[in-house]
């Protein structure tokens, strides 16, 4: 029994179990990679209040983020 495990069983079952070892935890690393960037590198946050898109007389009104009223 053993010698089936070692001779037939192992060689094909190995090469899959490490391939999806190494799509995991390539997909890992590229995760914490782009996470990092993204809440990193990505902008500052404003201060103020966001007024969302309107509709006013016959045009849109864009989003903004208007600045905090000063006490």
């Amino acid at each position: 029994m053993l010698r089936v495990v070692l001779t037939i069983v192992l060689p094909l079952l190995l090469p899959t179990a490490l391939y999806l070892l190494w799509v995991a935890g390539a997909g890992a690393i590229l995760l914490a990679i782009v996470l990092l960037v993204v809440t990193v590198h990505f902008g500052a946050s404003q201060e103020g209040v966001y007024v969302p898109p309107r509709w006013q007389g016959d045009q849109i009104v864009p989003g903004h983020i208007e600045p905090k009223q000063g006490r």
